[in-house]
């Protein structure tokens, strides 16, 4: 008798422990997942230094640099303290990221847990230290872009993040270390690689970190067996009930897996790296006046946070939809959109797509923006605490890009007087908005 859906997963190391595959059973069939070895460390640098560079890379390249953030010091009176090897910040979660590296050849195995288990609670101390100063004090850090953006310890919700870098971590290997007060997590490089080739995604691999450290005692450099013991968890799960009509007419109802098995992006690499081509252009665009690199960063955010399992898929439809806009008669102009509301209803995304970049579809779109923040707050019946990030794309013929990228936010009660209602309404309610979604 079949009692329901399950999941077995055997672990296979091969090659001396550099590359290991996972396969696993499930009722659709067997997959196979091979997990590499860490990437190299970088030539003519000392172990520990590498293994610190290597990680921050991973992190930057799979990830995005603007969320990655070098070492700092700070002074105190006692004197002078680093701020964590790196530092990991999305959204409203930090993750205060020590890298531990064993630059000795490993001895007998008691011998190597003795030593990984003393440097991971190293790591954490170091890690709770960082956290308690930057609450003491914000400090002003650099991300991977050797941008400077001030850093408070109470804007986040922190996480103890220890990557131990070792040839060959001995088996059942559980680490071990003394509460820090806020959740906490080991890993090996070689699993700190694989969650963000997994995800390519900061946001998701925060939210995996912190829902992982509620599962302790793991064997360390088992972090992909987790994953995927959790991604089956999700594929079992029933999807929660939310009202689509918090986004009005023709709201539908999108759920997928928080956690997807397939690697991100294997199904249509183009279409998933239009997330990724949207927060390049953002990274890298000049600030406009009296803006920071804190609101450069919440805009960023605000996009990672759209789910992996949704990526390919928005992906395809905004280059549809690109095509669709400049299929049209000389003179004329056409609009597209594509709208998601979280379950909670506080954090809305809208894209969209115009015939070209000028100053009316700017402002078109500021109202269109304004209009779906204002009518989900109403719905919602929430008028603080809420934010609509949008991003319109419109084609260029310029040859150097294929698009103009322009974004705005919205947060917080709607600032909308009747009149400015009423117009809006009548220039984008006169059809229920296409493709939204909750």
């Amino acid at each position: 008798m079949d009692d329901g859906p399950h999941h077995e997963m055997t672990w296979h190391p091969v090659g001396g422990g550099a590359e290991v595959t996972l396969v696993i059973e499930t009722p659709a069939g067997v997959c196979i997942r091979r997990i590499p070895d860490a990437l190299p460390l970088p030539p003519d640098t000392d172990p520990g230094t590498g293994a610190e560079i290597a990680t921050h890379t991973a992190a930057a390249a799979w990830g995005l640099p603007d969320f990655v953030f070098h070492p700092s010091i700070a002074e105190k009176k006692s004197g002078r303290r680093e701020l964590g090897d790196r530092l990991v910040l999305a959204g409203s979660r930090g993750a205060v990221v020590q890298v531990k590296c064993r630059t000795v050849a490993p001895k007998a195995d008691d011998g190597e847990r003795k030593w990984i288990n003393k440097n991971i609670s190293k790591g954490m101390r170091q890690a709770k230290g960082t956290v308690r100063t930057l609450r003491l004090a914000p400090a002003d850090l650099a991300n991977g872009r050797g941008r400077t953006m001030t850093v408070s310890g109470d804007t986040f919700e922190w996480i103890a993040v220890v990557v131990v870098d070792h040839p060959l971590v001995p088996d059942d290997t559980t680490p071990t270390w003394e509460p820090t007060g806020m959740p906490s997590i080991a890993l090996t490089r070689r699993d700190w690689d694989f969650l963000f080739n997994q995800l390519r995604s900061t946001t998701a691999v925060l939210d995996y970190l912190f829902r992982a450290a509620t599962d302790p005692g793991i064997t360390l450099g088992g972090e992909p067996l987790r994953y995927y013991e959790l991604a089956a968890d999700d594929a079992e799960a029933e999807s929660a009930t939310i009202d689509t009509d918090l986004v009005g007419d023709g709201g539908t109802h999108w759920s997928a897996p928080r956690l997807p098995q397939a690697p991100a992006g294997w199904d249509d690499t183009r279409a998933h790296l239009m997330t990724r081509i949207m927060l390049e252009d953002i990274a890298t665009s000049p600030l406009p006046a009296g803006a920071s690199e804190a609101d450069r960063h919440l805009l960023l955010s605000d996009l990672d946070a759209l789910p992996v399992s949704a990526r390919t898929e928005w992906g395809q439809l905004l280059l549809q939809m690109l095509d669709e806009v400049q299929d049209v008669e000389e003179g004329s102009r056409m609009w597209r959109f594509r709208r998601m509301l979280d379950p909670d209803g506080k954090q809305q995304l809208i894209t969209g797509c115009s015939t070209r970049s000028d100053r009316l579809a700017r402002e078109a779109f500021r109202s269109y923006v304004q209009l779906r923040h204002h009518e989900v707050s109403e719905r919602t019946g929430r008028t603080t605490g809420t934010s609509t990030f949008g991003v319109l794309l419109t084609p260029l013929a310029d040859g150097e890009h294929p698009w103009d990228t322009t974004c705005l936010r919205i947060s917080g009660p709607s600032d909308l007087d009747p009149d400015e209602l009423a117009r809006y309404q009548t220039l984008w309610n006169r059809q229920p908005a296409p493709d939204a979604r909750s």
